[in-house]
């Protein structure tokens, strides 16, 4: 990593100032918001953009005008396009996503080589980037593609049109289908998601269902904010649904404390491996990374630090308290399949830089940084009655 002249190490004093926002001691944070901001900046350096992002959250916490029009999905300013570039910066210098969305579209593949009819339900469509390369492998199955079906579900946009975005995603994709010659219907849902009923997913019998929540489930309300939880309604709907396959992705945080400071120390920890990360893989003024950390981890931060109770939205557990969390909602996890998983390493070993770990536990993929595991993802089905 790059050095600069003066080197601040600014994490005591993000914590310092954590610590003086939760007693309300309003002079020593804004003087220790005020050192910070000397020292921190959105185009310095991977701890400089960190302190930035958590400097303008405390902030905002300071300041009380967090409105609950809060979503986890990229502002409106930010068109699809950008969007785009930006995730693919990010794709280009990690493998989280590009290596969960590997494994589960070849998990996909291998169950769907007979079928003729695929049904994906994917929870947290957002903007569909997941699904091209399997729609273009279906259209090259040997005896031709099967009638592919997806579901997509988001959270409702604020404003008047609360299904623009997961619909123009369902155009797009109808598009690529067009193109590689398969057969498809879309259905969009923009709701609460634990106010889904099984009626609305058009369940029909003889098609091949998969469930697929990569990384979003942690947008749900736990059970701190209402008595009953929204996570185990959805969970309790996917095993309603008994796919053949449930693929699950967890962002494995533990920021998600009722406690402010314990909240902020965790968040601290894990964003710092993620600005790292990139501060070692991406040019500094490389503009589509400075998008990403801006609208991605930017918004999620002001999230994780100024918001409480229903606003707060971005709630991470860790993937063995998702572990808990499945068992107990019915579900059996299905053995790592060890080829995927090998070809999985190979690729991060062979394309990306040496610090990536790519780890099991039990019969989670974990994927990370420098020793911190960041993500986790895992195969589920229904128990049989």
């Amino acid at each position: 990593m790059r050095k600069e002249k003066k080197e601040v190490d600014l994490s005591p004093l993000l914590t310092q100032c954590a610590q003086a926002v939760a007693i309300g001691d309003q002079r020593t944070a804004s003087d220790l918001l005020q050192q910070i901001r000397q020292h921190s900046s959105a185009f310095g350096d991977g701890n400089q953009r960190l302190a930035h992002y958590f400097a303008n959250a405390l902030d905002t916490r300071v300041a009380g005008t967090m409105t609950p029009t809060f979503t986890p999905i990229v502002s409106h300013r930010t068109s699809a396009a950008e969007s785009l570039k930006a995730y693919q910066v990010y794709v280009g210098a990690c493998p989280f996503k590009r290596m969960s969305n590997f494994f589960a579209n070849r998990t996909i593949l291998k169950l769907a080589r007979k079928a003729a009819r695929l049904h994906i339900i994917d929870f947290g469509i957002l903007y569909g980037f997941q699904w091209p390369c399997l729609i273009r492998r279906l259209s090259e199955r040997r005896g031709g593609p099967p009638r592919l079906r997806i579901t997509g579900i988001e959270l409702p946009q604020p404003g008047f049109r609360p299904t623009e975005r997961v619909e123009e995603t369902g155009h797009r994709l109808e598009k690529y289908c067009e193109r590689f010659k398969v057969p498809f219907e879309y259905d969009a849902i923009a709701q609460k998601w634990e106010t889904i009923r099984y009626e609305d997913l058009k369940i029909d019998e003889g098609e091949m269902i998969v469930v697929n929540s990569l990384y979003r489930l942690k947008n749900l309300p736990d059970d701190t904010v209402a008595e009953n939880s929204a996570r185990d309604a959805v969970l309790k709907l996917i095993n309603k649904i008994r796919p053949d396959i449930f693929i699950h992705g967890v962002v494995n945080g533990a920021f998600n404390a009722p406690y402010f400071v314990t909240r902020f120390r965790e968040a601290l920890y894990h964003y710092s491996s993620l600005f790292d990360m990139f501060e070692a893989t991406v040019l500094r003024e490389d503009e589509n990374r400075m998008l990403f950390e801006k609208e991605q981890y930017g918004r999620e931060i002001i999230n994780v630090i100024a918001c409480e109770g229903s606003t707060r939205v971005e709630r991470p557990e860790t993937y063995k308290q998702w572990q808990s969390r499945n068992l107990r909602a019915g579900f059996r996890q299905l053995t790592l399949d060890q080829e995927l998983f090998k070809d999985v390493s190979s690729v991060v070993k062979s394309e990306y830089q040496r610090d990536f770990v790519v780890d099991a536990d039990g019969q989670w993929m974990l994927q990370g940084w420098k020793g911190r595991i960041t993500h986790a993802l895992s195969v589920w089905k229904p128990v049989q009655e």
